[in-house]
C-alpha cells in the first residue's frame, strides 16, 4: 500500500482588520522576500512578524478563492499597508504587478511537491505515526514476539517470527514496537504512560496461536517480547501554529533519541497532552527553571539575630528559656563562638531564594496523546534542559 503524505500547507492570506492592532511587525522586516527552496512558512513569517505563531490571529481565509494557492520557491512575499494596517501579499514567481493572490489554508496530498511547508517536516516525519505512548493495560492487550523460525535470539529483515496474542486479525500488516521508558509528570512524578519505539514492520503469513509473520523492515534487532500493533499510514496532522486557547503549565520530561543538548529542531516530550488542552499546532514558550540559591547575607543576619536572642534569653531549669531545641542544638554546635556559629553550615540558618524563570525558546506541538505530547523546538535563546517549564507564549 503506497504511503500517503497528507500535510496542511498553511499559506499567507489577507490580514484580518479586527486584530491587526495586536500584531507585532518585526522592525527588521525586509519589506519583501523571495522564497527559496528549503524555506518554511515559520521562517518566512518570522522575517515579517515578531511572533511567527500569530498567523491565525492576523490572517483569515479568503472565501472568494475556490482553489487555495501554494507558495513556491521564486515567489515573492511583500509587506504593504491598507488603512494603516499591514498586509502580506504574494507575487507569483516574483512578478510585481502581475497576478497577486491572497492565500488560505489548504490540505494537499503530495509526494514530490516543491511547495514550502509550515515547519521542517523532515525533523518530525519519524515521530508522526510510528512512535507511540501507551498505557500499561493497553500494552498487555497487544501481540508479542514469542520466538523465531530458527530460534535466533535477535531477528532482522527477512526472518520469520512467531506471534502470540493476535486475535481477530483485521490486517496482515503490523508494526513492531519496543516498550521503552516511563513518562512521568515533571512535578508530581505521576505515571503518564510508556514510550513505545517503532523498530520494524512485519507481514502476517499465517494466523493462529502462534501466528507466523515475516519481517519486512527492521531498524533494530527484533527480540522476544517486542510488541505488535496494526500498521498505520504516515500522516501529517492538520496543524496551524497558534497559541493555546487556555493556560498551559508543563515540563519537558524527555528528549527523543536521548541527545544531551536540546537545541533547534530537537523533538521533546511534554507532560501535558490532549486532556490538558494541548493540541497539534500549539506553540509554547520554554522557560529555564530558576535555580534555588542561598542568600548568604540574609542567612548570616538571621543567624546573628537568633544568636543574640539566645544570649538575651533568661535561664531556666534547662539552661535556656523560650528557645527551641533546634536553636539550642545549633548554638551548642557552634562551640559558643559567634564567628563559628555564622560560618559553620550546621550552625547557620540558610535562607533559600528561587530565582526567576528565564525564557529559553519556543516549541510547537505536532502530536498529542492523552497525557503527553511530542513537540519540535523551533528556536532557542539559551540552553534547554529536561524539566524546563513550558507555558503559553
Amino acid at each position: 500500500m503506497p504511503t500517503k503524505i497528507i500535510v496542511l500547507l498553511i499559506t499567507l492570506i489577507w490580514l484580518s482588520p479586527a486584530v491587526g492592532d495586536e500584531v507585532s511587525i518585526n522592525p527588521d522586516n525586509p519589506g519583501n522576500y523571495t522564497v527559496v527552496k528549503g524555506d518554511t512558512l515559520w521562517d518566512i513569517s518570522g522575517r515579517f512578524l515578531t511572533y511567527p505563531w500569530q498567523w491565525p490571529d492576523i490572517w483569515q481565509v479568503n472565501p472568494q478563492i475556490e482553489n487555495p494557492h501554494l507558495i513556491y520557491p521564486g515567489d515573492q512575499v511583500y509587506l504593504t499597508y491598507k488603512d494603516g494596517r499591514p498586509i502580506l501579499n504574494l507575487a507569483r514567481g516574483g512578478q510585481y504587478g502581475g497576478r497577486r493572490v491572497k492565500l488560505s489554508p489548504s490540505v494537499r496530498e503530495y509526494k514530490h511537491d516543491d511547495a514550502i511547508t509550515p515547519i521542517p517536516l523532515d525533523a518530525i516525519r519519524p515521530f508522526l505515526s510510528r512512535p507511540q505512548v501507551m498505557e500499561l493495560e493497553d500494552i498487555e492487550k497487544t501481540g508479542y514476539v514469542v520466538a523465531s523460525e530458527d530460534l535466533h535470539l535477535a531477528n532482522g529483515t527477512g526472518n520469520r517470527i512467531y506471534i502470540r496474542n493476535l486475535d481477530n486479525l483485521t490486517t496482515d500488516k503490523y508494526s513492531i514496537f519496543r516498550i521503552g521508558g516511563e513518562y512521568r509528570d515533571g512535578v508530581t512524578n505521576e505515571l503518564l504512560g510508556h514510550e513505545a519505539l517503532h523498530i520494524g514492520d512485519v507481514v502476517i503469513e499465517r494466523g493462529g496461536d502462534p501466528a507466523t509473520a515475516r519481517v519486512v523492515y527492521a531498524s533494530k534487532e527484533i527480540l522476544a517480547g517486542d510488541r505488535l500493533m496494526p500498521q498505520q499510514e504516515d500522516e501529517y496532522p492538520d496543524f496551524i501554529p497558534r497559541a493555546p486557547d487556555g493556560g498551559v503549565d508543563g515540563r519537558v520530561i524527555s528528549v527523543i533519541d536521548g541527545v544531551s543538548q536540546i537545541g533547534q529542531y530537537a523533538v521533546v516530550v511534554l507532560d501535558r497532552g490532549a486532556a490538558d488542552g494541548v493540541l497539534p499546532g500549539h506553540v509554547l514558550a520554554i522557560y529555564q527553571a530558576g535555580p534555588v540559591v542561598e542568600d548568604e547575607l540574609a542567612s548570616a543576619i538571621d543567624a546573628q539575630e537568633k544568636y543574640d536572642a539566645i544570649q538575651r534569653a533568661p535561664e531556666s531549669s534547662t539552661g535556656l528559656k523560650h528557645v527551641s531545641d533546634s536553636i539550642v542544638a545549633n548554638v551548642m554546635a557552634a562551640k559558643n563562638s559567634l564567628d563559628e556559629f555564622l560560618n559553620e553550615p550546621k550552625g547557620g540558618f540558610p535562607q533559600l531564594v528561587t530565582l526567576p524563570d528565564e525564557r529559553a525558546g519556543e516549541l510547537m506541538v505536532f502530536r498529542s496523546f492523552d497525557n503527553v505530547s511530542y513537540a519540535l523546538v523551533m528556536n532557542t535563546q539559551r540552553a534547554v534542559h529536561l524539566l524546563d517549564k513550558v507555558k503559553n507564549p
